[in-house]
């Protein structure tokens, strides 16, 4: 998986060269691409088939829900402070290092920062465990004394991820900088595997909140074995961890002040996730496990398909900023927008229109009833909605962070948790829980306009958004007749012959997907869109076929 050799033809091609020799580093991309495309695939249907363990579970009940809102506690900070924000902060400046021959430099910075997200995290994990029945009470906003307990004694278990993950981002960074990203996207799968024992165990041993309990444990022990995964291959590449904190490093402080704003760019985005769980409370005690259960759907071709094309598509943008070939950037971040796009759009099409059967067949069973199904279901429309904008966004979002100028999307992120707040609350009494899911979608819709406008100038030049345009419209429309006439007549017709058993509705939406999915390849080929074309030829030389010259 390691395109170095890539990288050197693009640094010794000149001037006119310079397009055939970024060929090679393309076709490395699109691999990296798709290997982490298909490890993210199964780690996210891991992760589904624990949510549909919990689910069966524990229902939308309000323990559930005390959960959700215990999780997502530390899980914001950790968006804040640690994981993705401090990777996406470090990668550039530890990017730059490597390229400039620094390993040494490069990798004393790591222990540097290393050491000390384990003192300051570790400080603030203490201070929150032990302060936890002052602070959780006032996120809650009340809902009994049970209620409250239980989502402190959760929160408590569950905020040492926020150390774990802080290291975990920094090995997941040095990892991506040396383009090996399989154990970043396998460890995931390893992270879920090791919860559901817990969560199974807990079930079959345990009753009442104490499963619970085991479940938070489980995520606990689930986030550690992933940072183990990581410290094998880090050793491969060369680093090691010294105990020697160089405070004094400018690259510390620069790493330090990127992080600043690069943690509003991304921590208020999923500030949003804590806002809706909130607010859901307001409506009734099922609506934050409702809410969060249709996200998790929501995430699962957002994290399959955009979230790899980010995480491949960002150390590849940091070199290009390096060197400051902005015509290079322009190009690669237009076709990562479009792979977006083909990939997206026919994901939230299928979602909208058949969002009630995916969340039946998903989640109902147990004591997850069809009243949950409804009220997930609602929610899961709306997300849809917004689904291809949002991973425009972190591909957007990537964009500046590679350019070092993270200022900017941090103030537009402040603008996008404005806008989502204030739509949530003006709709969540009329509309509940469509009303809360509405506030998200209306802010990735600002978000993306106003990312979009503020990038051009910084890249001096037009980003293809009329090209992109013209793709997206193709993909809508290929996507509109494959999955929402064809997928959703094919799944009407079979529901109505075959019935409601786990069986059949595997049977009939297993049919209606292949069938989109099939007339969707065809409909984009005949359409032209180019993306589509590419993704053919690279399925066609890995299974050891040469493309028909056209």
């Amino acid at each position: 998986m390691d395109d170095r050799g890539d990288r050197t033809a693009q640094q010794d091609a000149p001037g006119a060269d310079r397009v055939q020799a970024t060929r090679p580093a393309a076709r490395g991309v699109a691999r990296n691409t798709a290997i982490f495309s298909a490890l993210t695939a199964v780690s996210r249907v891991a992760g589904l088939a624990r949510e549909i363990l919990a689910s069966a579970f524990f229902g939308t009940s309000a323990g559930f829900s005390a959960f959700t809102l215990a999780f997502n506690i530390p899980n914001t900070v950790r968006a804040l402070f640690a994981d993705s924000a401090l990777s996406a902060a470090f990668v550039p400046v530890f990017t730059e290092l490597i390229e400039e021959d620094r390993r040494k430099e490069a990798f004393r910075l790591a222990s540097t920062l290393a050491l000390l997200m384990l003192g300051v995290l570790g400080a603030l994990t203490v201070l929150f465990v032990i302060t936890a029945n002052l602070v959780v009470p006032l996120l809650v906003g009340g809902g009994g004394s049970d209620f409250e307990e239980l989502v402190v004694g959760l929160s408590q278990v569950l905020f040492p991820i926020v150390v774990l993950l802080a290291v975990n981002g920094l090995a997941v960074g040095i990892l991506n900088a040396h383009d090996h990203f399989t154990v970043p996207a396998l460890s995931p799968v390893v992270w879920n595997v090791v919860i559901v024992v817990f969560l199974v165990g807990g079930h079959v041993t345990l009753d009442g909140d104490a499963e619970l309990y085991a479940y938070a444990v489980g995520i606990v022990a689930g986030t550690a074995a992933q940072l183990a995964m990581a410290l094998p291959v880090l050793r491969q590449v060369g680093f090691k961890l010294t105990f020697q904190v160089d405070l004094r490093d400018p690259r510390v402080r620069q790493v330090l002040v990127l992080m600043l704003p690069v943690t509003i760019g991304l921590g208020l985005i999923n500030v949003n996730l804590l806002i809706n769980s909130i607010l859901g409370k307001l409506v009734s005690e099922e609506a934050p496990r409702a809410i969060d259960a249709a996200f998790r759907i929501y995430m699962l071709p957002q994290g399959i398909f955009s979230v790899a094309i980010a995480t491949v598509l960002f150390p590849a943008l940091s070199r290009l900023a390096v060197r400051r070939d902005l015509a290079g950037l322009r190009d690669l971040l237009g076709s990562g927008m479009r792979q977006i796009l083909l990939t997206l759009v026919p994901a939230a099409v299928f979602s909208v229109c058949l969002a009630e059967p995916i969340t039946r067949l998903v989640y109902e069973r147990g004591a997850f009833d069809a009243d949950s199904t409804e009220q997930v279901a609602e929610a899961l429309l709306w997300f849809s909605l917004s689904l291809p904008l949002s991973g425009i966004n972190l591909l957007l979002t990537r964009t500046f962070f590679s350019l070092q100028q993270p200022w900017v999307t941090a103030g537009l992120s402040a603008l996008n948790l404005g806008v989502n707040v204030a739509v949530s609350v003006a709709l969540y009494e009329p509309f509940g829980i469509a009303g809360i899911v509405v506030g998200t979608t209306v802010a990735n819709v600002v978000m993306a306009v106003a990312q979009a406008r503020k990038l051009r100038p910084l890249l001096e030049g037009r980003l293809d958004f009329w090209e992109t345009f013209l793709t997206g419209l193709r993909v809508l429309v290929a996507s509109l007749a494959a999955f929402g006439i064809a997928a959703f007549m094919v799944w009407y017709w079979l529901d109505d012959l075959l019935g409601r058993a786990l069986l059949a509705q595997l049977l009939s939406m297993g049919f209606a997907l292949g069938v989109g999915i099939a007339l969707y390849g065809a409909f984009v080929q005949a359409l032209g869109v180019r993306e589509a074309e590419q993704v053919r030829r690279l399925v066609a030389g890995r299974l050891g076929r040469r493309p028909r010259a056209r």
